[in-house]
């Protein structure tokens, strides 16, 4: 275990010390224009890639293609039927999506990059951060070393998940969250003590944070457990079945991707400014301002809007009661079949709706943090997609460790008790 959180730490510094190095061609020293222009979906990405972006670094686009091909092959197993049928044919059917999962990446980089070269020409023209003798093959030399930059770090995701603590790519992605969280602790610090008295509210501050983490802990572990019974089985002398298990409906089955669709979704109104008009200036206003109340009402609707979709798509009760029916299980009371699907889909509804609601306004607790004023970049750790993130791939670490200490008849990593995995409703599961 010493041998796995020593490797796994040696990688991610492999991959910070990657963030600072400059592409090629750029002078560093005069890349205001990127770091002053980090809002909306560029802000996203910037996130995502443990701001790298707006450092022009050779990792400026992270691991993004790869999650946008993770999400999309995901989706394919579900609405496409020759992937559905690839997905159940065990190992084999997973190994040929993952390879698929692995050179889709490398087409979207080439399309990214190509217009991250024109994003860095169009915020560089003024200062001239690229240098003059690189003009004539920037694009060339830029495309080549993101798309290299993307493949080695989804490389290093892979070696951290084989040979590591495992969740490579997430840990890589909370890595780059968090490396943003002490220059803005030291920001509203710095703001607050500015302020005469203001060092009590940041104490408040802090204590509100420490109680948003474990409403987000709840929220992410909470689950409706379904009483399921096997039927008893005698083969020769021997009783088989006959157990008492659950079904586990998690109140958050979505996770943390309506964020991420809404946050996509609500960029597109952004558009309307370039029509130069009144109000497309208007429009496009209430749509770059977190605060705005407006746009925290329709951000909210979005959210619970795609958590019912998303979860629609992933979760199929019909197949989890033909599953049960074939293992000699069922619930109490309530027929196999069409009636036992009937009945799981009612209780995810049920346990859906809530869970939607309390995303919703972890969604929107970062722009009322502003709004009570908290400053934008702590404001961010408040809620949203990176608290998300982080409460979850902490959980999912600290179970694998214990897993793996636990199989080796170890004690887990805290005597009180031993901490709860993060239970995923898939059909295959049962």
């Amino acid at each position: 275990m010493r041998s796995k959180i020593v490797f796994t730490l040696l990688l991610i510094l492999v991959y910070r010390i990657g963030t600072h190095i400059v592409l090629p061609g750029i002078d560093p020293t005069k890349l205001a224009n990127l770091a002053s222009n980090n809002s909306g979906m560029l802000g996203m990405i910037d996130m995502f890639a443990g701001g790298a972006f707006k450092q022009a670094s050779i990792f400026a686009l992270g691991i993004m293609p790869y999650i946008s091909a993770s999400i999309f092959m995901q989706l394919m197993t579900v609405l496409v039927p020759q992937f559905q049928k690839m997905q159940k044919e065990g190992d084999s059917g997973r190994k040929k999506i993952n390879q698929y999962t692995r050179y889709l990446p490398v087409s979207v980089k080439i399309v990214q990059a190509s217009a991250y070269v024109k994003y860095l020409t169009t915020m560089t023209k003024e200062t001239g951060a690229i240098l003059p003798g690189y003009g004539g093959f920037f694009w060339l030399s830029t495309v080549v070393v993101l798309t290299a930059g993307t493949l080695f770090v989804m490389w290093l995701g892979e070696k951290i998940t084989d040979k590591g603590l495992g969740n490579g790519t997430s840990l890589i992605i909370m890595v780059g969250i968090l490396s943003r969280l002490p220059t803005s602790f030291f920001q509203e610090f710095t703001a607050k003590s500015a302020q005469s008295g203001s060092l009590l509210i940041f104490i408040i501050e802090i204590a509100i944070l420490i109680g948003i983490i474990l409403g987000c802990i709840l929220l992410i572990q909470g689950v409706r457990k379904i009483p399921v019974n096997y039927a008893k089985q005698i083969v020769g002398n021997r009783q088989f079945g006959g157990a008492r298990q659950f079904l586990p409906i998690k109140v958050n089955s979505a996770g943390v991707m309506p964020i991420i669709f809404a946050q996509a979704i609500m960029f597109l109104p952004t558009l309307f400014s370039l029509t130069k008009t009144a109000t497309g200036q208007s429009i496009s206003a209430i749509f770059t301002d977190h605060r705005n109340v407006w746009y925290m009402v329709i951000y909210a609707g979005v959210v619970i809007g795609f958590t019912f979709l998303y979860t629609a798509l992933i979760f199929n009760p019909k197949q989890i009661a033909d599953n049960l029916k074939q293992n000699n299980g069922f619930i109490p009371g309530v027929k196999p079949g069409q009636p036992t699907a009937d009945y799981i889909g009612t209780i995810m509804d049920k346990v859906t709706l809530p869970g939607a609601v309390l995303l919703a306004f972890v969604g929107i607790l970062p722009g009322i943090a502003q709004r009570l004023g908290v400053t934008a970049g702590f404001s961010s750790f408040f809620g949203g997609t990176s608290l998300l993130i982080m409460v979850g791939v902490i959980l999912d670490t600290l179970q694998q460790i214990e897993t793996q200490l636990l199989m080796r008849q170890y004690d887990g990593l805290m005597k009180s008790g031993r901490i709860q995995g993060r239970q995923t409703v898939t059909p295959a599961s049962y």
